[in-house]
């Protein structure tokens, strides 16, 4: 990898570093409920080395050795500086670097899942290592030498998490270089099996060629009683792997799900309601044991669990940086609801009944009944993770949303967060103020349709157990897409993932994104949202921000090709890829719909030009041409079909890679980092601090969330 190559992973300089406010909405809670809050926040960033684990294996030691120099000189950056013997940039490019690796925690972007590197040079942690020795044992005590900060030249392929036989990096996959991804699938299938979930496990290849699951547990063995797989702990595998042995190991992550399992316990004791307390226990005896069984129960609590002052949710959620797309990184939530807007979000679940047939598929294809779910506008207080999403509809487990249902929210104070003078490239100069004016609206819109009716419509269409199936297999329903009865479908024991595979994540993220473009067009629901009365006027308000919808989308499809690696040819970011796909629907709409608009060669004057009249008729029916195949390959288990199409729509081909990706990779914008507020308990009450939104007001705040160096978790 050469010096430019190298350029394009410097980190953001300087990173964009937001607040996320939440005094007001926090002192509106009554003790107990702010005790219940605080004791959640602990254990969400309790989980803070779980989630630096999973990403890379200097990812820790990096973190202690930021947080060492912070309390060694207690935020007075400029006496290390001085002390060390750096520059004032040097000093700068640093406080950046570890700005951004917070923000992301971890030295891949958490949206991107590529490596991030300082701009400062080796000589400058050299130096800041030797003037804090407690910042060198960090690195030391886990043999993370310097240049592990830095670009893995002679490796650039681990610049990018991924499957380690392609020669990435993953983290779920510890110190086993040479596991496959045949290997690694076929162990997904052998303990789906035995009726063990993967989510909050790793997977180790021994030197003999045997096989470790690694679960997090608060315990170093499974329960008297047996874990979820029974008593056995050491399974004989088939097939692929005939003489191979899997053995159960717990105790991943012991010391910080002791402690987060002992927190979750004393949130019980403030918990509002008896489903709340059950919630608790069900968490609590997940972390403590490693059942994601009693995890599943926890999340049917929380469904249950209806409108709540305070919100949370925390365990091992997302797969998005699982290469196999099966195991989860440790998140924790905790936020307070706004009513003013959940109010406009339940007008939407209320209409939902009404607005699911306008879908571009028919009975057949969409669940029996609408189980209308809680959807609320939350302020956050803590998201622990790599990063903070706009909204969130979960659980993940589809039997749970069949049988249940499920939650949507929309995080209110991360969608209104921005950066003052923030750049807005590829947006032609007579949009600029319509966009900006509605940008914001436009986007609450997307989330809220995205969330519910995106991801919380279709059926999947299977064979429950043998011989049992949610549909007529004697008279199966006929595709739209072909005409004929449907010929695939799940068979007992398979899930979307397991069957999508690798591409399930961001096909479904695609899917939901289209769902959003499509019924944004519906001037009823951009009413329920506050804007127009509902007849349809794309000059109006309503259609202003309909327009900017479009014109966001379009404009993150251009920059999404940053998130494509043109080295592995290979999608580091899921929405994005998503976002990638539906512009080229856009642009292959014809009659002159979307246009890529330039007159340099280099394409530094790029814009995106979409006909605002044309939304409604030749937008729309390109979105749900796509939405419904889509949908139907999904519902209908139809991977080979539903691959054939993604993988088209989502190729970057000579153009894009090599003309369209350098002006994006010149003119991208820094990632918001958002700066979360502390809880402290003090004789039975709680008093929050918040942070200045600067790198050093980031620092401090990690500082201070309880999770210290040389692996002592504080309480």
């Amino acid at each position: 990898m050469d010096s430019q190559g190298v350029s394009q992973y410097y980190a953001d300089g300087p990173p964009t570093v937001v607040p996320l406010p939440i005094k007001s909405h926090f002192e509106a809670l009554t003790d107990r409920q702010k005790l219940y809050a605080h004791n959640i926040s602990r254990a969400a960033f309790l989980g803070t080395r779980i989630v630096l684990r999973q990403v890379s294996p200097e990812s820790e030691a990096i973190f202690d050795f930021i947080i060492a120099l912070q309390q060694a000189y207690h935020g007075k950056w400029s006496e290390l500086q001085h002390d060390a013997g750096t520059s004032e940039q040097a000093l700068r490019e640093f406080l950046e670097y570890a700005t951004q690796f917070l923000g992301n925690l971890g030295n891949y972007k958490g949206f991107g899942d590529s490596k991030f590197i300082p701009r400062c040079s080796p000589d400058t942690i050299e130096a800041f290592a030797s003037a804090v020795p407690k910042a060198k044992e960090a690195l030391e005590a886990s043999k993370v030498s310097v240049a592990a900060f830095y670009a893995t030249t002679d490796e650039p392929a681990k610049m990018h998490l991924g499957f380690p036989d392609k020669g990435h990096l993953s983290a779920y996959y510890p110190h086993s270089p040479d596991i496959t991804q045949d290997e690694i699938e076929h162990i997904s299938a052998f303990i789906a099996e035995k009726k063990l979930l993967p989510e909050n496990t790793r997977l180790k290849k021994t030197k003999e060629g045997n096989f470790q699951l690694l679960i997090a547990s608060g315990l170093s063995r499974p329960p008297p009683e047996g874990g979820d797989a029974g008593p056995d702990t050491v399974f004989d595998l088939n097939g692929k792997l005939q003489g191979k042995k899997l053995e159960l190991v717990y105790g991943d992550h012991i010391e910080e799900l002791a402690k987060i399992a002992l927190h979750i316990k004393k949130a019980g004791l403030n918990a509002a309601n008896d489903t709340q307390k059950q919630m608790m226990d069900e968490y609590a005896k997940s972390f403590g044991s490693g059942s994601l069984n009693a995890f599943k129960k926890s999340q049917e609590l929380w469904v249950k669990d209806i409108g709540p002052f305070v919100e949370a949710n925390i365990g091992f959620i997302e797969t998005y940086r699982d290469p196999a797309n099966v195991r989860a990184e440790w998140e924790g939530l905790v936020a307070m609801v706004n009513k003013e807007r959940t109010q406009a979000f339940q007008k939407l679940v209320d209409a939902a009944p009404s607005m699911i047939p306008k879908l571009p598929w028919g009975k057949d294809f969409e669940k029996d009944t609408f189980s209308a779910p809680d959807f609320t506008s939350l302020e956050v207080l803590t998201f622990n993770g790599s990063g903070i999403p706009a909204g969130i509809n979960i659980p993940n487990y589809d039997d749970i949303r069949q049988a249940i249902g499920f939650k949507n929210v929309s995080l209110g104070n991360v969608l209104s967060a921005k950066a003052p003078n923030e750049p807005i490239p590829f947006i032609r100069s007579e949009d600029l103020e319509l966009y900006q004016s509605n940008r914001d609206q436009a986007f609450e819109v997307q989330v809220g349709i995205h969330e519910l009716l995106g991801h919380g419509t279709g059926k999947l269409l299977q064979e429950t157990s043998r011989g049992k199936y949610n549909f007529d297999p004697s008279s199966p329903p006929v595709s739209p897409i072909t005409n004929k009865p449907i010929t695939t479908y799940y068979k007992p024991g398979q899930t979307w993932s397991s069957v999508f595979g690798g591409i399930s994540a961001s096909y479904e993220e695609c899917r939901a994104e289209c769902v959003a473009m499509a019924l944004s067009c519906d001037f009823d629901i951009l009413h329920i949202f506050g804007f127009g009365d509902g007849t349809v006027n794309v000059n109006n308000k309503a259609g202003d921000v309909l327009y900017a919808g479009y014109l966001s989308m379009a404009r993150a499809g251009i920059a999404a090709v940053e998130f494509w690696d043109p080295k592995s040819r290979k999608w580091g970011q899921a929405h994005m890829q998503a976002r990638f796909s539906i512009l080229k629907t856009f642009l292959e709409a014809g009659d002159g719909f979307t246009i890529l608009d330039y007159s340099k060669d280099d394409l530094s004057d790029l814009t995106v030009k979409l006909d605002k009249e044309k939304i409604l008729t030749v937008g729309r029916k390109a979105v749900e041409e796509y939405l419904r195949k889509l949908h139907i390959f999904k519902c209908t288990a139809d991977y080979e079909a539903g691959k054939k199409l993604y993988d088209e729509m989502t190729d970057v081909d000579e153009w894009w890679a090599g003309k369209v990706r350098p002006e994006v990779l010149r003119r991208k914008t820094a990632r918001k980092v958002f700066v979360q507020a502390n809880t402290y308990e003090k004789d039975g009450k709680v008093e929050l601090k918040e942070y200045e939104a600067t790198c050093e007001g980031m620092i401090q705040s990690w500082s201070e969330h309880g999770v210290y160096p040389q692996g002592v978790v504080g309480i």
